[in-house]
């Protein structure tokens, strides 16, 4: 029987080390400091379990904040890939072909399906999908060190038929 873990299962995990921490960790060994725009930019991007783009992050930090932070579009978008260098956060493919991402560090291993016609993002988890993969990865003498399944598809309510509408002429 198969055993998979819906989306909102989906928890952060304990961590030793903070994100903000883990990204000071990571820059410091780049021989950069952890400015106050970038440390803003990731507790923006930590403080919710969601999936984003860039101009989502963008709008979100373009208003002036209350310490009087303005986080310039450029550091936004510099610090994001950073961010996925230092393996913080990973891109996501939409069927929209925007760079959607998503937490890395902190949360479980998981996978996604991806509906073709809204783009909904539907996250879980199966352990049979990892065994499966294990016992491939071993016949071809593969070291696994994670993996990430991405199935395209049409989403339940995309699938449903349209609700018919009833012309006039059409109830004589």
């Amino acid at each position: 029987m198969s055993s998979v873990v819906p989306q909102d299962a989906l928890v952060p995990q304990d961590v030793a080390v903070s994100p903000v921490e883990k990204f000071r960790e990571f820059l410091a060994t780049r021989g950069k400091r952890l400015t106050q725009e970038r440390e803003t930019i990731v507790r923006e991007i930590f403080a919710e379990h969601d999936h984003f783009d860039s101009d989502q992050i963008v709008a979100r930090l373009s208003k002036p904040r209350i310490n009087g932070t303005r986080v310039s579009r450029a550091t936004i978008y510099r610090t994001i890939s950073s961010l996925e260098e230092a393996g913080l956060i990973r891109k996501v493919a939409r069927a929209n072909d925007r760079e959607v991402y998503e937490h890395d560090y902190g949360y479980p291993q998981h996978d996604h399906f991806i509906c073709e016609k809204c783009s909904k993002l539907v996250e879980f988890r199966n352990e049979e999908i990892s065994a499966i993969l294990g016992r491939v990865a071993s016949e071809f003498g593969f070291r696994m060190s994670g993996h990430r399944l991405e199935v395209n598809g049409i989403c339940s309510e995309c699938a449903r038929p349209p609700e018919r509408r009833h012309r006039k002429l059409d109830m004589i």
